[in-house]
């Protein structure tokens, strides 16, 4: 599917951890706010796995921070679970991107603990191995060193056409 058709969303990409203690609270469950962390690291893998890496995107000038955020809390994750980050482009453009995102508990030794691209259909969830935790997702929007508004295409249309062709070749 291309990325500026209606509907298009990106193949899951998956980030397997463990969860560490210091990350749980007094109920013994895993914090709230560290989820948000688990996002990142999910989008951030992903996108290391398409070729690129939000250091090289600094080096550029371009920065992509969150603008908005959306969590769906199902079930807990607890002290030493394995979990994995699941990820997935929904919006590309040259002004944003969107993220979607599910946390999901899973044995180990299940065909979710390594992290990699998923063989799931891109718009089926329910393929996803492992119990859902958690589902969200973030906006974000590009913008240069000044904290302004940009279009990638146009600051840097070199990356851009790639990472297009990236998504593309999913």
């Amino acid at each position: 599917m291309n990325p500026h058709q209606p509907g298009w969303t990106s193949r899951w990409h998956s980030t397997s951890l463990r969860v560490r203690y210091q990350e749980t609270d007094q109920m013994g469950v895993v914090y709230h706010a560290n989820y948000l962390i688990w996002f990142e690291c999910g989008r951030t893998e992903m996108f290391r796995e398409l070729g690129f890496d939000y250091r090289r995107l600094e080096s550029l000038g371009l920065l992509l921070p969150v603008t908005s955020a959306d969590l769906q809390f199902k079930s807990p994750a607890r002290y030493d679970d394995l979990i994995t980050v699941y990820a997935r482009l929904t919006t590309f453009s040259a002004l944003r991107v969107v993220y979607e995102y599910e946390i999901r508990r899973v044995a180990a030794g299940s065909e979710g603990e390594e992290s990699g691209t998923v063989k799931a259909h891109p718009a089926d969830s329910g393929t996803l191995p492992g119990e859902l935790l958690v589902s969200g997702s973030t906006s974000h929007v590009w913008l240069n060193g000044e904290w302004k508004p940009v279009r990638i295409d146009r600051a840097q249309p070199e990356l851009f056409v790639a990472i297009l062709a990236a998504l593309q070749e999913e």
